[in-house]
């Protein structure tokens, strides 16, 4: 049954096509994900899709006596309590349940969060019986438990569903085809997220071929042109002219495109970062948050921090910020920590200035690291000079965590940064922390953005205890076998094996080397001194962090590397029988290809010493 047909739909903005000829069909058992940067027109076009917004030109069609349920970025709760909200029912409680908001049942919906609001909003959009979802960052305030029960319940969902996500997992499991929003086009990809990402490669490798083509044809007509007396006509001069435009034309790049540099001239850290020493804190007489913890963070820190909502992930991040003091124990901050905060709420934005001014101050001149780090994040010269105002959430959020990065932090504090942040924003950000020579620790619910990032994580099970697991997220989920039905981040008792494991090794190993008896504690230790402790005597060497780190920029340079060998392959074939071009470009891909089998063997040797770890 059709859902929807939509035809020729357009929306106009200042200066841009929103969207522009838009045509789409969704019938019953369609899986569609909308993917694209921030302000390319997702909300809108769910908006348009549901029938809240009309489009200014084209046709927007709804199947006969349908049923749309929607949750949309803005999604007001009418007034009254949660249950008379969502109605009595099983349904609802279980819901409620899994989305960890049992507890609100008879709260009046003026009094909760915004995080719980957006929770209330989407179990009423998944109770109502519907036959075409509508979900617009379903994931946002949801913790990884409730994530993964909602990719589990939406994946069983029989009507329609259209979902815009940041979250690559869920789209992945979720989706059967993509809808990419770029400069105003819509293009379809079939197969799910990885159907986009191919899809996407390919899309853009032909435009720049068909723009190689256009620009050789134009080449010669030019010489052509040049050639003859008739070029000395105002009417041939034209024509030069339109010639020479076509050969100087750049295609239009992609909204997102090319490899991003995006490292920044950070302040050298001491040896001394943040230590948190029997760190324990509530609010007012609220159980415990977590007791007793012990952390040392190291100077190139990548850790995780996840739980349930409510486990105290932030409190434990403004802990470590200085912005709470703990009610019990201590927190020392080295002298050369210069720390960066990229928290839920974000930077205050004054609305009517321009993005360049929000990041100088109000100044005009800009310097050249700053000037790169915009561009790295997709703010060109035409955006810099764009209202604040007139920017999407989504670009809003991009800009507040650039004012963050633009300090030049050496110690950097994430809480839920991929919220409202789209998927190129979420790669440029992990290339970032990847070359980004300072500490991190970041709360997050995105498992992707984890399994990138991190190296360990600290896990707050929600009734007091903290426990550190090596290895990150995808680690400390394996071992787990974390299931869509739990809906708990750990226990004290799921977590105190390895760590235990992890403690007695760190005793035999002192009392080995040292003769000393080792201290242990349940959330202690830098991700350098994690991987220490877990050596036996008779290894030495580098940390285990350390060598992740390495083997994660060999990866990195052997993707590049294989991609110049690739051009260089193909400039061979092109250059015909050009002997001068085939010498200069076979010794360029002999050395090229020399890096590579060099690197290569590096990324063997760390993998190796990784093993043996």
């Amino acid at each position: 049954m059709i859902l929807i047909d939509v035809k020729g739909v357009t929306v106009t903005r200042p200066e841009r096509d929103l969207l522009r000829d838009v045509s789409l069909t969704l019938q019953t058992g369609d899986r569609v994900g909308v993917v694209g940067i921030n302000g390319t027109g997702k909300s809108t076009l769910l908006r348009i899709l549901s029938g809240t917004d009309e489009p200014e030109a084209g046709t927007v069609r709804q199947g006969n006596g349908i049923t749309i349920a929607v949750l949309a970025q803005d999604s007001p709760l009418p007034p009254g309590t949660v249950r008379q909200v969502l109605g009595d029912g099983w349904e609802a409680d279980s819901i409620l349940d899994r989305l960890g908001m049992s507890a609100k049942l008879e709260s009046d919906t003026s009094a909760l969060s915004g995080g719980e609001a957006r929770r209330v909003a989407l179990a009423k959009a998944l109770v109502t019986e519907a036959d075409l979802l509508i979900l617009d960052e379903p994931t946002n305030h949801l913790d990884i438990g409730a994530i993964a029960w909602l990719e589990e319940r939406l994946a069983g969902h029989r009507g329609g569903l259209l979902i815009v996500s940041h979250d690559r997992h869920l789209l992945d499991r979720v989706t059967t085809r993509i809808i990419e929003l770029d400069r105003g086009q819509a293009y379809l990809h079939d197969g799910g997220y990885a159907g986009y990402l191919e899809g996407r490669e390919m899309r853009e490798a032909h435009e720049a071929k068909a723009n190689q083509v256009r620009r050789s044809l134009a080449k010669r007509e030019l010489a052509w042109l040049r050639r003859g007396a008739p070029a000395r006509t105002s009417k041939s001069k034209a024509h030069i002219a339109r010639a020479r435009a076509v050969v100087d034309y750049e295609a239009p790049k992609a909204a997102r495109d090319g490899d991003l540099d995006l490292h920044v001239d950070v302040p050298r850290l001491g040896d001394k970062v943040i230590d948190l020493d029997g760190v324990s804190h509530r609010h007012g007489d609220d159980r415990w948050l977590f007791r007793d913890v012990e952390l040392r963070l190291g100077r190139r820190e990548r850790l995780g921090i996840v739980g349930l909502n409510g486990a105290g992930k932030s409190t434990l991040l403004d802990v470590i910020a200085g912005r709470i003091k703990p009610l019990e124990g201590t927190v020392d901050q080295g002298p050369t920590v210069q720390l960066g905060y990229h928290d839920q709420i974000g930077a205050e934005l004054d609305l009517n200035q321009r993005v360049r001014e929000a990041i100088t101050g109000g100044q005009r001149d800009i310097t050249w690291q700053t000037q790169r780090l915009l561009e790295s994040f997709w703010f060109d010269d035409d955006a810099q000079w764009a209202p604040v105002g007139q920017l999407s959430g989504g670009e809003r959020r991009r800009l507040q965590l650039i004012l963050v990065l633009a300090a030049r932090p050496n110690v950097l504090l994430l809480d839920e940064p991929t919220n409202d942040l789209d998927l190129d924003t979420l790669r440029a950000l992990e290339d970032f922390v990847e070359d980004w020579p300072g500490a991190m620790v970041v709360v997050s619910h995105d498992r992707a953005f984890l399994e990138r990032t991190v190296d360990d994580v600290l896990i707050l099970d929600g009734h007091g205890q903290a426990a550190r697991f090596p290895g990150g997220y995808d680690a400390w989920e394996r071992e787990h076998k974390l299931r869509p039905t739990q809906r708990h981040a750990g226990s004290a008792s799921t977590q105190t094996k390895p760590q235990a494991k992890q403690a007695k090794q760190a005793k035999q190993a002192k009392a080995d080397n040292q003769g000393s008896k080792a201290a242990t504690a349940t959330a202690s230790g830098t991700g350098e001194d994690a991987s220490k402790r877990q050596r036996t005597p008779a290894t030495s060497g580098r940390s285990v962090s350390t060598i992740r780190h390495d083997l994660r920029r060999a990866e990195k340079a052997m993707t590049r590397l294989q991609r110049q060998v690739e051009q260089l392959n193909q400039k061979l074939v092109a250059a015909g029988t050009d002997h001068v071009k085939l010498t200069a470009l076979g010794a360029e891909l002999s050395g090229t290809q020399g890096q590579l089998d060099e690197t290569e063997e590096q990324w063997l040797n760390f993998s190796e010493e990784l093993e043996s770890r």
